[in-house]
């Protein structure tokens, strides 16, 4: 059993906009580059054994000021980014329905599976987490580990190592550089 410690990034203008982020490569604000420092502050006197991070620059920026208060280098995991919004990112809510006229209400089955256009499901984005977590559980058996990662995909881990069914993922995003705990089994 390897305890994981997720962390969402800090705040960027999208996030306090509404936009859909996705994989754009959206820098960290003022608030977010304080959130991260203020998540390293909790996490001193802590004991982990590795560092990862997803590549886009607001969870990596994150990672990297964690990294000077729990002494670790930072490692990269392309694995560990955001969904992939495909044609919904850079917009909001409204300007999606506008444009993309999704459906209103929408079955359990279809949110883990619908998908933006050039876009990846709720589902394939817990496979992919489900592989980097398996990973990093294998290299670090036993020992706590920090994960800096974005909302949906945390959330997707959370619902995986608690048994939530993946329709609840939304319940489960973690505020902006917040950490979340928990056990991931091989």
């Amino acid at each position: 059993m390897t305890e994981l410690w997720l962390v969402r990034h800090g705040q960027t203008d999208w996030n306090i906009a509404g936009r859909y982020q996705g994989q754009a490569d959206i820098p960290l604000n003022e608030a977010g580059i304080q959130q991260a420092n203020q998540a390293a502050t909790k996490l001193v006197g802590k004991t982990f054994s590795a560092l990862y991070s997803s590549d886009l620059s607001r969870a990596y920026r994150t990672a990297e000021i964690i990294s000077i208060s729990v002494g670790l280098p930072v490692r990269i995991d392309q694995r560990l980014r955001e969904i992939n919004q495909g044609s919904w990112e850079g917009l909001n809510y409204k300007q999606v329905v506008a444009r993309f006229s999704p459906k209103e209400e929408l079955s359990i089955e279809d949110i883990t599976n619908e998908r933006a256009p050039g876009g990846e499901s709720i589902y394939q984005v817990a496979e992919r987490m489900k592989l980097a977590a398996n990973d990093i559980a294998a290299q670090h058996n036993g020992d706590a580990v920090l994960v800096v990662s974005h909302g949906l995909a945390i959330a997707t881990l959370i619902c995986l190592a608690n048994q939530y069914p993946l329709h609840t993922v939304y319940e489960h995003i973690i505020g902006n550089a917040e950490p979340a705990v928990i056990q991931w089994a091989l």
